[in-house]
């Protein structure tokens, strides 16, 4: 007997946050799987997850592909019961984007905050025209008022209404769906049957309630009736739900009934661009044209200056662009980057619109056609049948300013960002896990500690010992198996760094859109992914902060020394900064500065721009999973022949490869190459060459890349191509997945490779000043970029009250560059404001005709106080500038009165003496002091030692000396070597060698090497670490501060040097026994009166931070973090 057919309408998907517990696109499968002919995705108040599972349909693997209904469960915050909502059409379906919006923004007068939605019975009648609207009832029901609903539901607009009944085994399933029938029955709709569904499969049922725990936040033993009573919320057989429904089989076939009304599909949103950025009068495509052709006029000095290769590509690309209409697109990036010039705010273009000629003469990338080949197709073709994606950088300081532009030009009602799904990584999981099974806080934080950055499948045997537990207790393994579960889950929605989707019409009738975290910032449910698979276009905003440096640099420059810099004008090709980069030295510069790429440099050698671009590319998972780095290093070096792989000659001429190796010296290094080699090598189809390039798509890995592996390598050897370089090629192709750079992506980047070299040679003081003003960015912290200035010549000059700014800033000097004088910012806890954001909020609040109230800036006030009179003693500063004390310990901490003869420990001895209460109005106004002179001895001279230690612990640096200076006695008898001794001429020697950790890296491409970065009074050492070693001392790796590393000296022909570690010590122990040192003794107090005038002291300011707990040497930072990379 055959099943009758059934519709499951009620599913959520764990996009219902802690709710759901399993993938929308779990359900596609597992609905095909059991002969399911529709689902219904309805989570709540959200269609997060529904691109996903509508993207999923196109899978092969899909063989039933179910109809798939798209809905949302709205859960109210007026006790109304939950209602299924399932739009008939494309309008209903914006209409229930709109709703879901209006509860995620609110209105005027009342703003939503982030991840809320807030919506009444009486929002839903508002846009319930076109609508399937599904009430929920509560187990526990009272007739009455679900009548009253369900009568109001019949008078809206809705196109139907309906009453859900479900079956879940509590016991008293059978009378409660007679009285369900009965109340459909009186109310006169369709009684409805559905599972109400949690998970795809009963075996996600622990996982469910770990879930539900975590919401709640509650454990298991506590949680009580809040969990689901069994594991029967899972998608069943229609035969299964035929059978439960046998006293109501009406309600099976309703659900096939309900389904067949609606039309709506995702694949019905037809995407409009916004066509503002075109004058009166002119075509999208004619005014794209004209515009560019006044770029040939601006970068070329006329058409007649360029060569015929030039003009018939802009035409061809002009073409194309004409015949897939999207000229609109060109000229909204152009209108962005155009409005962020006109604001002096840096930016550039890059990534695959680099390859674009159109892109260079509008100025949006600022890679020259006449010096890099360029492959438009990809960037746009006609095979690909997706919008381009363009990206631009602008100055992370100032980008918001951009940002703020576009919602401005397009209104928020057609311009968000787009979202990013926070995903549960392995140390989140097992945190949140380990809280909803009941494991304490320490073991949990164990757990959690062995887990290296955010990526990885769960935890090992291994790592569970490491943490000091047994990997077979039971719970420790319930644990660590439903972690790995969890991980993947998405967490919460957040935005995008900077993508923006714009449309012609209304955006929320296309998806809902939310408010951010941030004012000012709205962004809509659907991530980078959901945006493609939709062909909706995208305009990147992105941030990136080494043009701020570059901005701020350019400034500095211009200010001190006379000359005005942009990027066009720095000088091109110096011979002198590619030796400085031949020698290694690129701390700072942007995309070399890490160990790997520091470590490249003196190997490959760049003496000119193209090299940087490869540079910047091959040291990056692709290449080096290909194993393509080492041959062209060779061919490169001279120390192997220059050859091209080639066909059998009867399948195709010898240098078939050549024109797309020849630049690389015969080994494939960028995506485009290895796209060129699957089409011509392989023989791909534009087609199949276009599934390949999104699977290897940079930055994402969708798995997908697998399936094209035996057709790859298949059609190569068949072709005559050598086995192991068809291995190789797919080996790269693989490691591009995961993260890997076009040549056109390589080539923007290496500009700024370039522009921040030339800066470090030729201006090292600017180029210190405006890295440390930049700040958080790059690989080294403030200590190292100052460390690498004064090796180079540059004077750095501490923090004072009588000469700092809030920034750092250049002073003159009689040398060849100017002094770095440390600002008020580099002191933590030091309220400062940025002179960009402070005017990006007073242009936002003129805009909106508000009143804008400055924050407190104890910076400003020092400066104002000074250019009244110098300051001549610390009560008159006190007075002057009315800081209230917590400022005034903070300086003094940081030893910033060394102009008025006061040192560190007197400073804040003077300081402590000044009263802390506020006084009266009455008494604040007699400024008159009655303080006795003082014969008081002098306070001892501060070791320094001690001073070092403070430095770092107030201003992250030192210009004193190096922590581990106090330490070499006593590492020297333990035959310790400094890191100078980490050297070439030292190679194969056993040494164990200490030093402060830096940089911890654990590149995905290096599979499962760790490299460290050391540093000592010295200099700095290059650690490391094997798998093995990882594993058998991951807690000294992630955990030490200062650590002790047995191994063996290894150098290359280069000089490129590493200390490869055989054993590890962590002996973070000492640095906080120095910290001890110079903190616990006790210190003769001098005598003398401590009463002094009362100050303009905040009581606020002092709640947390008495001045006798302002620090303690058990709870201080000896040292700042080490900046880790994975």
């Amino acid at each position: 007997m055959n099943s009758p057919a059934y519709a499951e309408i009620g599913i959520t998907t764990n996009f219902s946050f802690l709710r759901g517990g399993s993938d929308p696109r779990a359900y596609v499968h597992q609905a095909s799987k059991l002969g399911i002919p529709a689902i219904g995705i309805a989570d709540h108040n959200t269609l997060a997850g529904v691109v996903r599972a509508w993207n999923e349909l196109d899978n092969d693997k899909v063989l039933h592909k179910p109809k798939l209904l798209i809905g949302a469960r709205i859960v109210f915050i007026d006790g109304t019961p939950d209602i299924l909502v399932y739009p008939r059409d494309r309008a209903a379906y914006g209409r229930l984007c709109q709703l879901l919006t209006k509860g995620k923004r609110g209105d005027d007068i009342t703003r939503i905050e982030k991840g809320e939605c807030r919506l009444t019975f009486a929002d839903l009648l508002e846009f319930s025209e076109g609508q399937l609207l599904v009430l929920t009832l509560p187990h526990r029901f009272e007739p009455a008022q679900a009548l009253d609903l369900l009568a109001k539901l019949r008078a809206s607009r809705a196109e139907g209404v309906w009453l859900a009944a479900s079956l879940i085994y509590r016991g008293d399933d059978r009378r409660r769906l007679a009285r369900l029938d009965d109340l459909a029955a009186k109310a006169k709709v369709p009684l409805l049957a559905t599972n109400e569904v949690l998970y795809h499969d009963p075996g996600r049922r622990p996982l469910q309630d770990v879930l539900t725990c975590i919401r709640e936040k509650t454990t298991i033993e506590a949680v009580g009736r809040k969990l689901e009573a069994n594991a029967e919320r899972f998608l069943k057989t229609p035969r299964e739900m035929a059978r439960l429904f046998r006293d109501v089989p009406e309600a099976i076939a309703e659900t096939m009934r309900f389904a067949g009304k609606i039309d709506f599909s995702l694949d019905q949103l037809k995407y409009q661009y916004p066509d503002e950025p075109v004058p009166p009068g002119k075509t999208a495509q004619g005014h794209l044209e004209d515009l560019t052709w006044a770029g040939v006029d601006k970068y070329f000095g006329g058409i007649e200056n360029i060569d015929d290769k030039l003009r018939a590509t802009l035409n061809k690309e002009l073409a194309l662009i004409a015949e897939l209409k999207y000229a609109h697109y060109f000229l909204t990036v152009h209108d962005i980057v155009h409005y962020a010039r006109s604001q002096n705010i840096l930016c550039q273009g890059r990534g695959s619109a680099a390859n674009s000629a159109v892109c260079y003469v509008l100025g949006i990338t600022s890679v020259d056609p006449t010096k890099v080949d360029l492959l438009f197709e990809r960037f746009i073709s006609k095979e690909r049948l997706e919008p381009p994606d363009i990206d631009v950088d602008f100055e992370h300081s100032r980008r918001e300013e951009v940002m703020q532009y576009v919602y401005r030009r397009y209104g928020r009602h057609r311009a968000a960002i787009i979202a990013t799904v926070i995903h549960y990584r392995p140390r989140s999981a097992i945190r949140d896990v380990g809280k909803a099974l009941g494991l304490t806080e320490d073991v949990t934080a164990a757990l959690a500690d062995t887990v290296w950055g955010s990526w990885g499948k769960g935890l090992n045997d291994m790592q569970v010992r490491q943490a000091g537990l047994d990997p077979q207790n039971p719970m420790i393994n319930l644990a660590v198996e439903l972690a790995a579960e969890l991980i993947e889950f998405p967490r919460h929605l957040s935005q995008h760094v900077g993508g923006y989707v714009l449309t012609q019409d209304r955006l929320d009738t296309y998806v809902p859109i939310g408010n951010a975290a941030m004012d000012d910032r709205t962004f809509i449910e659907w991530d980078k992914d959901d945006v493609d698979a939709l062909n909706m276009m995208k305009v990147d905003v992105l941030a990136l902060g080494m043009l701020t440096c570059i901005r701020k640099c350019f400034d500095l420059i211009d200010k001190h020394k006379g000359e005005r810099f942009v990027l066009a004008s720095v000088p091109q090709d110096d011979p002198k900064v590619y030796d400085m980069l031949c020698d290694g030295e690129s701390l700072g510069v942007f995309q070399v500065e890490s160990r790997a790429q520091m470590n490249m440099l003196p190997r490959l050698k760049p003496r000119t721009f193209y090299d940087l671009v490869i540079e910047v590319a091959i040291v990056r998972p692709g290449p080096i999973q290909g194993d393509m780095v080492h041959p062209y290093l060779r061919r490169r070096n001279g120390l192997e022949k220059v050859t091209y792989p080639s066909p059998s000659p009867e399948h195709g001429p010898a240098d078939e490869l050549y024109k797309v190796l020849h630049k690389t010296k015969g080994v494939p290094l960028f995506q485009e190459q290895a796209m060129r080699i699957a089409i011509e090598a392989a023989k791909f189809t534009s087609e199949e060459a276009n599934g390949l390039r999104r699977s290897m798509a940079t930055f994402r890995n969708v798995g997908t890349i697998g399936q094209y592996e035996e057709k790859l390598i298949g059609n190569m050897v068949a072709r005559g191509y050598d086995a192991n370089f068809a291995r190789s090629c797919f080996d790269q192709i693989k490691g591009f997945g995961s993260y890997g750079f076009p040549e056109s992506h390589a080539a923007s980047f290496a500009q700024l490779v370039y522009i921040s070299s030339w800066l470090k040679y030729h201006h090292p003081d600017a180029f210190c000043c405006g890295l440390l003003n930049s700040q958080p960015m790059g690989f080294y912290a403030p200590a190292q970029i100052v460390s690498d200035a004064r090796k180079n010549g540059v004077e750095v000059r501490d923090i004072d009250v009588s000469y700092s700014f809030a920034q750092n800033t250049l002073e003159n000097t009689d040398g060849r560059s100017c002094a770095v004088r440390l600002g008020f910012r580099q002191i933590d806890g030091f309220h400062w404001l940025d002179p960009d954001e402070e005017a990006l909020k007073k242009e936002q609040a003129k805009r909106q005709s508000k009143v804008y109230v400055t924050q407190e800036d104890w910076a400003d006030r020092i400066i104002a106080a000074r250019n009244r009179r110098p300051f001549t003693s610390l009560e008159d500063f006190a007075r002057d500038t009315g800081l209230p004390k917590r400022a005034l310990i903070l300086l003094a901490d940081a030893d910033a009165f060394r102009s008025l003869g006061l040192d560190r420990r007197e400073a804040l001895w003077q300081v402590r003496r000044l009263p802390d209460d506020v006084p009266l109005p009455l008494f604040e106004a007699a400024t008159a002091r009655e303080q006795p002179d003082e014969h008081a001895q002098p306070l001892p001279v501060m070791p320094r030692s001690e001073q070092v230690v403070a430095d770092y612990q107030t201003i992250r640096l030192s210009l004193k000396g190096h922590p581990m200076e106090f330490l070499r006695e006593m590492f020297s008898r333990e035959r310790v070597v400094a890191c100078k001794d980490i050297s070439h001429e030292n190679e194969r020697r056993r040494v164990r060698c200490a030093g402060v950790v830096l940089v911890r890296q654990r590149p995905g491409s290096a599979s499962g090497v760790v490299f460290m970065t050391l540093e000592d009074e010295t200099g700095i050492a290059n650690v490391v670490v094997w798998p093995k070693i990882m594993e058998q001392y991951r807690k000294e790796v992630m955990g030490a501060r200062l650590i002790l590393v047995e191994g063996y000296i290894q150098s290359s022909p280069e000089k490129v040097t590493h200390l490869i570690a055989q054993r590890m010590i962590d002996r973070s122990h000492d640095l906080v026994g120095l910290a001890n040192d110079a903190l616990s003794r006790k210190h003769p107090v001098p005598a003398g009166a401590t009463v002094v005038e009362p100050l303009n002291e905040d009581p606020r300011a002092l709640t947390d931070m008495p001045a006798q707990k302002h620090r303690h040497p058990r709870n201080v930072r000896i040292l700042p973090p080490s900046r880790d990379f994975h």
